[in-house]
């Protein structure tokens, strides 16, 4: 009786032992995955920048001559043509140069006509004394001085035509000048910049002053786009780019490369070079000054599988790794698993991806949902191009990975959901 009563307290402290370690122990934790599905379709690789946007062709009209803005007929977005006109400088001073350089000129005509006339008299002179010197009338030297007064009237009289020459370009000149008083657009296009007002002196002494700056065909843009050199090697006149601007954040704008600058850009030790891109302006939404955010295409796959980027940097917990490898779970996730899948290890070494036997590599993995669960992973070795959101799959993993399967690309667990909800609240 003694033995029955020691062997029931026993199994009484036993029942409350096991009770005791079941009631303290933690709960095994929950974790649940995000996924994103292995695709099939198309990655565009790309290099990135920021350009300014300006028009293909832009005109600065300054004026040649100096003088006081009396009238302007455009103003800002004025639609012009050529020969259309834009400003009129005062004309008093240069109109009065004018008629200052026409009276110049006709005091050089008269003066010419003087000339002619002493020719003349000289060469009728010189007629009469070679007739007397012949009769032997007059001396010989009246005959040669006669002679020498010709050549001296004819000397004159091309001094008085040269003087002519020079006042009419002197005429030319300033009835230039004064039809430089009126400002003309020398191209068909838009008045995107007016730099002056009516009453203001613009000096053309020692450059020539902009005063209108004028776009032509503001249906083509051009984008001056700075690129690094890491990736300058990677574009080629011709290539697709893509467009997108502050001003517009749900529309993107088709452009193309037309030019790769060899000139380089050095700021802060940091070489870039400029590439030139065309894009169509036809809606007129893009204005000259914008700032683009240009993604241009340097290699297209179509039709490929691809796996999410991130599924390549997922790390799975080590407690949901440890407990799938353990026992029962090894085995029942060894048959479970798809054909070509690695088996999962215990852990993760540090400085590299997760071998089967435990070690480290350097080829990267990737996890497999499956119900919600791990059900395993496999080493991705090779991979093509990427646009840092698909990465293309290549090599022995396009026969282990199949269209649709669900990777892990992140996971929560039970508590940390619990605590995001209490913080939401």
């Amino acid at each position: 009786m003694r033995k029955i009563k020691t062997l029931f307290w026993i199994a009484v402290l036993a029942a409350i032992g096991y009770a005791g370690v079941w009631f303290f122990s933690p709960a095994a934790t929950v974790f649940t995955y995000r996924t994103q599905a292995v695709t099939r379709g198309s990655i565009m690789s790309s290099v990135n920048a920021t350009g300014r946007v300006n028009a293909v062709e832009l005109v600065d009209v300054g004026t040649q001559v100096s003088g006081t803005i009396r009238e302007i007929f455009v103003d800002f977005n004025s639609p012009v043509t050529q020969g259309q006109l834009l400003a009129v400088l005062d004309m008093e001073v240069l109109q009065s140069r004018v008629n200052e350089s026409r009276a110049g000129l006709a005091v050089a005509r008269a003066s010419a006509s003087r000339a002619e006339a002493e020719v003349e008299s000289a060469r009728r002179n010189s007629v009469r004394n070679t007739e007397l010197w012949e009769r032997r009338l007059i001396a010989r030297i009246d005959m040669e001085s006669a002679d020498t007064q010709l050549r001296i009237a004819r000397a004159a009289l091309a001094e008085a035509n040269s003087r002519v020459l020079q006042a009419q370009e002197s005429v030319r000149q300033a009835e230039t000048n004064l039809s430089h008083a009126r400002i003309i657009s020398p191209i068909d296009g838009v008045v995107i910049s007016r730099q002056v007002d009516v009453g203001q002196t613009v000096a053309a002494s020692l450059q020539t002053p902009t005063l209108f700056s004028i776009a032509k065909n503001l249906t083509q843009m051009r984008i001056e786009a700075s690129i690094d050199e890491a990736d300058i090697g990677q574009i080629r006149e011709g290539q697709r780019a893509i467009c997108r601007f502050d001003a517009w954040p749900g529309e993107t704008f088709d452009a193309v490369v037309v030019q790769r600058r060899l000139n380089p850009e050095v700021v802060s030790n940091v070489v870039t070079y400029v590439v030139i891109l065309e894009v169509d302006n036809s809606n007129n939404m893009l204005m000259p000054g914008m700032t683009a955010n240009v993604s241009i295409e340097t290699e297209r796959r179509d039709d490929i599988l691809r796996v999410p980027a991130a599924a390549l940097r997922f790390t799975p917990p080590a407690a949901a790794v440890a407990a799938i490898g353990e026992g029962e779970g090894r085995a029942a996730n060894a048959s479970s698993r798809p054909a070509g899948l690695l088996p999962i290890p215990q852990r993760r070494g540090a400085g590299g991806a997760i071998r089967a036997d435990g070690e480290t590599e350097d080829a990267r993995r990737v996890w497999l949902i499956e119900n919600g669960q791990l059900a395993g992973s496999v080493v991705v070795q090779e991979t093509g191009i990427s646009d840092r959101t698909w990465v293309e799959v290549r090599g022995d993993a396009l026969s282990q990975i199949r269209e649709g399967q669900e990777l892990a690309i992140a996971f929560t667990t039970e508590a940390a959901g619990a605590a995001m909800a209490s913080g939401q609240r």
